[in-house]
Parts: structure tokens; sequence; C-alpha cells
């Protein structure tokens, strides 16, 4: 599409065409109403007062310059340490594009190599997955565009070029080697023609909805000496996650029937022998306790195959796990909550013996790891951390995930607000050595990061404050206040990618606010499930509570405060100007305007029972108590929303309508649709325009 280089666009401040203001900003289409006059104009024989083109001057060199810098730190996504930990591999984004694999000895990491199926050709490469002996790597290749994915493996010790094992048709991911090193096992999508999971931009409806073009992901696997390819698990499953038995004879996954990006939320427990038929040993839905009608993640067996840990809680999205250690029987019977009332998130998990865990937590914004009795006789008491990393970290397979050797070194990548992404090796106990230097000379352009904490209505609060570029204490500045979506989630230290986030309004001199509040992780589960039937009320006390404490401490300008986000972001940003005034302009990316509607529309609607406590149809007084439709005449904050519009998370329709409703009340408004992107934007393009939107609205509402 046709981007905003020329640092400036008009926005469109009264084209009434049949009451709707439509025109083609490049790509996106743009809906716009701006200014209350403009109310002056809903009859055929008015004339708007706004019906004059209005042009917004975003000329700022800083913003090129900006996205540029962004964009100019190599991507470190993936790492694996060999089981008897002498080497290691990760995935780095290559200089012409694409992935590739790189593998090193830990002793001396600067002696790196390539590992490629794809030569010169620029290609995407990734999952590198080590044998349990240590002298194989697998990994997943596509050499070219168009071209399919192949499972490839290479010798650890170099020599012979990576042989071909098998071509796959369709969608792959978490590539894993059986116990006994014989299989290769992966999660598949046959014939795929998107990623799996609701993040991707959905398929264009047709057909019979529910019913036709459904894309199954089952677990499949590839013997290692002929490549032959069968799928293990049931057609009529989608599996999430998975983990092999030690005996290496049985599975453990987390599925439910198909369509798979929506049902989730009420997936159980399988096992399975690997040529036999599952059995569910575990329905949460149904089960009774702490865990009932909650969600489950990460199965993992323990070494004598007889019990199975999973981490259960309240979680908004796939992948973004959090909740409480349980333990069940592998023959099935009632889960154990083995970390009952603890104020952590645990996130990922791995047995080290029979009587004891490791896991990976969340706790008040940072990544901690320690052990955990398998026995649950610890109670609420919390271990020494082993590891504790004030950023984001992990090795790329699941969240917050790590990668051990049988020697104790462990390996992750990591990144700060401070530190551009690297690969980590460490002991427990030891600080975290570099393994890569790609990014030691990256500075970053913006402000200062530090961890704000307080205390609203009983509640611990933990967020995450970026001070202007070249702060200047005598000076008065303006704040965003960034709220991430979810909610179950938290905001933890990354190095800036090219989606939208706060560091640039850092970079550009605002104070950027990244509250974590109730319904976040980190603080424990009932922290967690804090805002179940309270969508918008509790969680915004706790941001404005924020705000408040940073104005004590830093010096914020009150009338030149923003809000913005993503997501449950966006539905927070929609819903806190209906609230409050405390905002001066705001910015709702993907936001859900109204309750009602959405449980409708959206593509994930089993996600809003667990927070609702009923659908819609039984409960409707709770969907509208946080719907910001309802509330739409108290909005006199400027507000622009942007959405995808093969959005199935948090679709179109909610943008329209809320845009429909200022626009109509003659309120400060417009809306962008972007064509062909989903709930997470892939087109840099649309990006970039996003980001420069956001800045010139709070450059004009906020002067």
């Amino acid at each position: 599409m046709k981007t905003l280089r020329s640092r400036c666009f008009h926005r469109l401040a009264g084209l009434f065409v049949s009451g709707l203001a439509l025109t083609l900003f490049g790509s996106p289409f743009t809906f716009a109403a701006a200014g209350a006059a403009a109310a002056a104009g809903s009859g055929p024989e008015a004339t708007p007062k706004a019906a004059v083109e209005k042009t917004v001057q975003v000329h700022d060199p800083r913003i090129g310059t900006l996205i540029q810098a962004l964009g100019e730190a190599r991507a470190v996504r993936e790492t694996a340490i060999s089981p008897d930990g002498q080497q290691i591999v990760w995935t780095v984004s290559g200089r012409q594009g694409g992935e590739e694999i790189e593998l090193a000895p830990v002793a001396n990491p600067s002696e790196s190599r390539r590992i490629t199926a794809c030569g010169e050709a620029v290609g995407s490469e990734h999952d590198a997955a080590w044998s349990p002996d240590s002298q194989h790597i697998a990994f997943f290749s596509t050499c070219e565009a168009g071209q399919g994915m192949a499972i490839y493996v290479a010798e650890a010790s170099g020599g012979a070029a990576p042989r071909l094992l098998a071509k796959l048709n369709g969608y792959a991911k978490s590539l894993e080697w059986s116990p006994d090193g014989k299989l290769l096992s992966l999660l598949y999508v046959e014939g795929a023609t998107r990623p799996s999971g609701a993040l991707a931009a959905m398929k264009p409806p047709s057909g019979v909805i529910g019913v036709e073009g459904l894309e199954v992901q089952r677990i499949a696997v590839v013997d290692a000496a002929s490549g032959e390819l069968r799928q293990v698990s049931p057609a009529g499953l989608h599996v999430y996650e998975f983990d092999w038995s030690p005996d290496a004879r049985r599975l453990a996954y987390v599925a439910a029937p198909p369509p798979g990006e929506n049902n989730w939320w009420v997936a159980k427990l399988y096992t399975q022998d690997v040529d036999g038929q599952p059995a569910a040993i575990l329905d949460p839905p149904t089960v009774e306790g702490s865990l009932h009608g909650l969600q489950i993640a990460v199965p993992r067996w323990s070494p004598d195959g007889k019990q199975i840990a999973f981490i259960g809680g309240l979680m908004s999205d796939q992948g973004s796990t959090g909740g409480d250690i349980y333990v069940i029987p592998a023959a099935g019977g009632a889960p154990r909550d083995i970390t009952p009332e603890t104020k952590v998130t645990n996130a990922w998990i791995r047995w080290i013996s029979d009587s004891e865990l490791g896991a990976s937590q969340v706790v008040s914004g940072a990544m901690v790891y320690r052990t955990v009795r398998a026995d649950g006789s610890q109670g609420d008491t919390l271990s020494p951390a082993l590891l504790r990393v004030p950023a984001s970290a992990g090795d790329g397979r699941l969240e917050l995930s790590l990668s051990f050797a049988s020697n104790g070194y462990v390996a992750f990548t990591s990144s700060s607000f401070a530190s551009a992404p690297e690969v980590y090796v460490a002991k427990p106990g030891e600080e975290p050595r570099a393994v890569t230097h790609y990014n030691d000379g990256l500075k970053p352009s913006w402000g200062r990061a530090e961890s704000m904490e307080w205390t609203n209505e009983g509640f611990h609060v933990q967020g995450w404050l970026l001070l202007p570029a070249n702060y200047d204490p005598a000076k008065t500045y303006p704040m965003i206040v960034m709220v991430h979506g979810g909610p179950s989630s938290a905001v933890l230290p990354r190095w800036p990618g090219a989606g939208y986030g706060g560091v640039p309004f850092s970079a550009l001199g605002y104070f950027v606010l990244m509250p974590n509040p109730r319904g976040s992780y980190g603080e424990g589960e009932k922290f967690t499930q804090a805002n179940r039937k309270d969508f918008g009320y509790g969680d915004l006390r706790d941001i404005l509570a924020g705000v408040d404490a940073v104005e004590k401490r830093y010096p914020v300008d009150d009338k030149r405060i923003g809000l913005t986000g993503w997501s449950y972001g966006g539905f927070m940003t929609m819903f806190a100007v209906t609230q409050t005034r405390r905002f001066h302009a705001a910015v709702a990316g993907a936001g859900i305007s109204n309750w009602q509607s959405y449980y409708g529309e959206n593509s994930i609607d089993q996600w809003m029972i667990p927070f609702f406590g009923a659908s819609v149809y039984d409960d409707p007084a709770v969907y509208a108590k946080s719907s910001a439709i309802d509330f739409i005449k108290n909005v006199k904050t400027p507000t622009l929303e942007v959405v995808g519009d093969r959005d199935g998370e948090c679709p179109a329709p909610q943008s329209f309508e809320f845009w429909h409703a200022l626009h109509d009340l003659g309120d400060t408004t417009e809306l962008v649709v972007y064509p062909n992107e989903g709930h997470g934007f892939v087109n840099p393009d649309h990006r970039r325009d996003v980001l420069e939107r956001a800045l010139a609205w709070f450059e004009e509402y906020m002067p």
C-alpha cells in the first residue's frame, strides 16, 4: 500500500455520503467523522460546518528515523541446547530475509556455522530440535517462496549436507524427537491455507459455516530412518500441545473438536498409545474443584510415567499460558493443585525428578525460574529463584519455555527495553552470559524503563514506565497509557519490534505507562481472576491509580494524557473513554465495543463463558454491563479506531459500531480498516501506517 512517507496525511472532516464518510487511503479503507460540528450535518438539508478537508501535519523526521531504527535489530527467536550441554543452535533473521539456523559449541560460541538446506537461496529454516543422543538436529525448511515445507536432518558434527527426511503439504510446528530417537513428532495441518490459531487472518466465510473448510491440527510422526509420515491423533480432534511419555510409547495432549481456534477453551486432556486410540483423562468444564471451567496447557509426563503435570488457570488466549500447576494420575483421576495461593503465575513447567518440577513464572513483570514440589507440600511458600530475568525470556517453543541440558545448563533468548535480543546460556545460580552478539551496537533511542508498583483496593499492581527520551526533570511531558491485550497476559520488558507498542511514544517525548492491572499475570491466580464479570471496572480503577502514582513521582502534564491498546487493550480504550475524562485522546486497536453483539460475531466465543459466567443468551445483563456502546453518550475524548478486515478475535464490526455511534453523535473519531489483516498485522506497510496515524492523532489532540 501507499504509506505516509510524506509525513502528512489528510484527515477528512466531513465528506458525508448518506451519513457515511468513505475515503481510500492507499490500501486501508478510512471511515472518518471529525469534530462535534459535523453533527449539524445529519439531515439532508443541512450543510456540515466541518465539511472541508482538514490537513493534519505530521512532518516529523523523527518518525521515519525511528521506524527505520526499530527494524535494525536482528530477531533471535529460538534456541536449543544439546542434551549433553556441549552445543547450541539458534534461529536468527537473515540479512537478506528469511530465517537462518546457526550451530556453535557452548564453550566457544564465536565458532558458529550455519546449518541449511537452502544453500545460497533465501529461505525460512526454524524449529531446530536435538536428537536425544545429541548427534543430530532436525529442522523445518522452506527454501523458496511458494515451495512447501520439509523436514531435514543434519549431523551435529558437520560434514555432510542435511538430508531431506520428509516433504510436507501444509502447516507444521512444534518439531520434537521421541525420547528413544526413533521418531520425529510435530503438529501438522495437512493442506492448510493459513497458520493455525485465531491470530492469523481468517478465511473469508463461505460454504456451510462451522462444517466446511475446517482445518484440523493433528499430531504426526515421521520415522527418523525412512521418513515415513503418518498422523496419529484422530481427525476429529484439534491438538494444541503434546508431550511424549518417557518410554516413547504414549502421548499426552490437550485437544478439542474443531474448529480449533474456538474450542481450546473447552479442551480436554488426553492420553494415547502412539498407534492407539485417545482416552480423555480430564474434562475441565465438568471437573469439580478450583479447575472447574478453566483452561489447561503444557501437559508434561513425570519421569516414571505415572503422573502428568499441567498448568490450569483462567487464560484468554491459547499460547499465552498462566495459572497454577496441577498434577493428575496418568490413568486419570482427580487433579491436584500443587501451587494454591501462590502470588505468581506459572507459564511453563518441566519435571526434574518424580518429586520435583521446575517452573517458569511471571512475577511482578519479571520472569523467574524455580523448583516446585510435586506433592504440593510447599503450600504458598516459594523456593529461591534459580534464574531471574527482569526481561522477556524463552527458547521460542512455548511461553517462557527454556532449553535444558543434562549438565544443568539452560539456554534461552532474551531482550529488554534496554537490550536487543540475543541468545544466553546459564547455570542455575550463575549470571547468564551472551552467546550471540548480533545487536551489540544497538542503543535505545527511547527513554529509561522503570518498574512501577502501587496498591489499589487491596491489590498489589505492577507496571512498566518508559521515561521520555532525553528526559529533563525540569520539564513537563505528556503521557500515553498503553493497556495490554488478554486480559490474561502481562507486560514484560522486551526490545520493540515492528508492531504497535509503547516504545515509539517514549522516543518522541512521551511518558509511557504500561500497567498490569487486575486480570493480568504476575500476582497469582486470584489476581488474574479478579476481573471476571467486571471487565472495565476494577481494572480501569487500577490503571487510574497507576496514573496517579506516576504523577506523584514525575512531571506529567495531566491535561495531556492519552490512552491506547490492542485487543483487550482496545476494549479498555473504548470503554474507558465512556467512564472517565481523564484521557484527552485515544487510539483503540482491534477493540470490542459491544459484548452482546460481539458474542455472535467473533470466531472464538468459547473464551467468553469462563470470564462472564454464562453465554450472552443466558445472562445478557452481565455483557451489557461492560459494553462501551451502552455508555456511548458519555464520550468526549477524540478516538481513533484501527482494525483488520479479517480479524476473527475482535471482528471489524465492533470498531464500526463504536465509530458509527461517535460519528452519529458528532464526536471526534476516525476508523481505519486494513485489508487482508487478521488480529495480528503482518503487512509491514500496514504496521507502519497504524503507528504513524496513532502518533499523528495524539499530536493533534494532545498538543
